[in-house]
């Protein structure tokens, strides 16, 4: 671990370690009906699974038909647990991109479809409302591609309690944060930095003054603008960006969903506002996305969390994550997104969950979450004695920076620093 990510821990107030030392269970979500569904004694398996295919945060879900496709095709036979074969059946449905219908479709899963696990992906909008439905059912659940930091607080999390049927892999902001200042290091810049956080779990994570951006900057000796969180589907950044021109910040980041982050750089570009480093997460992780604002999409920057050079295999598929990704863009004629990885992964290690566990009893299919020490495509998911999580102890952790290329802007690492996370 670098000095800096050491650093960058104090910073969080409360550290990964100390959260999932204690667990991940709290009832979230007091005011839903309690109803636990009858788990029948066939020969089938129900996996429910939610995700955002529509709306501002489609890109999160563009990869679903082809990974479902991927693992329905390998369960065609079924799946043996428990000296048993059982035929498996996932449902997965759409979260439309916001939350109140992840919950919507969270709770259909669980009171109608009688599903035995249930598993979501795609920023708090989606993972946070399926976890409270999972968690005020007693239904077991994983979720990925959320920071943990927006995952945990943005439910209310307690440390001292946690939670106990609800269950998260993925890296957190301490991460993000040593990567952009890795990246930022390379220009010289008069370290202003204007923030642009929405008023969503997300957005309150990256910008808590005690777990998010502000404290890591200061310390890193960098000024944070912030003007204050804005609504989601903001139609006028005039206030942000005048707020940015008048402190002269050369630095701008934050976490935006793509049609936020259009309607700002469009109106930065009006206002003539041109800051020398542009860095935002989620909304620049798709190639589609930055293409879309044609030349003024070069240059500007965003994290990599899954890349096809990463060298690990799929312990489902046996795939390396190149062959995953050709085998996306041969299947698909799309380029390769990042989410790609981590949808893969959340089915490998629910598949290795079901396998392990002793029955398909909900507390069996907990208590093999709970045992989870798997090494997936994302490198080891492990729930070692005493954690009740299933963050990985190592990430990779990089930066990317959209250049002009034969005419289109295309991603290139530039700058990359590894930080690892133990």
């Amino acid at each position: 671990m670098t000095g800096e990510t050491k650093n960058l821990r104090r910073f969080a107030g409360i550290d990964r370690r100390a959260v999932v030392a204690r667990g991940l269970g709290m009832l979230a979500a007091p005011g839903l009906l309690r109803a636990i569904p009858a788990k029948a004694q066939s020969k089938i398996i129900k996996i429910g699974h939610v995700s955002p295919r529509t709306g501002p945060l489609a890109g999160f879900g563009e990869a679903d038909s082809f990974i479902l496709g991927q693992v329905r095709g390998l369960l065609a036979k079924g799946l043996e647990s428990g000296g048993k074969t059982y035929q498996v059946e996932i449902v997965s449905k759409d979260s439309q991109s916001t939350g109140t219908r992840a919950s919507e479709v969270a709770s259909e899963l669980i009171l109608r479809d009688k599903v035995d696990l249930i598993v979501a992906s795609a920023t708090p909008d989606t993972t946070n409302p399926v976890a409270d439905q999972a968690e005020v059912n007693e239904v077991p659940c994983i979720t990925t591609n959320c920071p943990w930091q927006p995952y945990f607080f943005g439910r209310n999390g307690d440390p001292k309690k946690g939670f106990t049927w609800t269950y998260h892999f993925f890296w957190g902001l301490e991460d993000v944060i040593a990567a952009f200042l890795a990246l930022w290091e390379g220009q010289p810049t008069n370290q202003v930095v204007g923030g642009l956080f929405p008023n969503d779990a997300d957005g309150n994570a990256w910008g808590d003054p005690q777990r998010g951006l502000p404290p890591a900057l200061a310390q890193a000796g960098y000024r944070l603008i912030d003007p204050g969180r804005y609504q989601v589907m903001n139609n006028d950044f005039t206030s942000q960006i005048t707020r940015f021109k008048e402190a002269g910040a050369e630095i701008v980041t934050g976490n935006m969903i793509p049609p936020d982050f259009a309607t700002f750089w469009s109106q930065a570009a009006q206002q003539n506002f041109h800051p020398k480093i542009v860095t935002i997460g989620k909304a620049l992780l798709f190639p589609s996305v930055v293409n879309s604002l044609g030349p003024r999409g070069n240059g500007l920057t965003s994290e990599i969390w899954w890349t096809p050079n990463y060298p690990f295999r799929s312990g489902l598929t046996g795939q390396s994550a190149q062959q995953l990704t050709d085998a996306y863009t041969d299947a698909t004629k799309r380029p390769w997104s990042q989410p790609i990885g981590y949808q893969h992964a959340l089915f490998e290690v629910a598949i290795d969950v079901l396998k392990r566990a002793k029955s398909m009893e909900p507390k069996s299919i907990l208590d093999a979450v709970i045992a989870t020490n798997y090494n997936s495509g994302q490198e080891r998911e492990q729930d070692a004695p005493g954690r009740r999580s299933m963050a990985a102890p190592r990430r990779r952790f990089r930066t990317r920076h959209y250049r002009e290329q034969a005419g289109a802007g295309n991603p290139s690492r530039r700058n990359s620093r590894i930080a690892v996370v133990s």
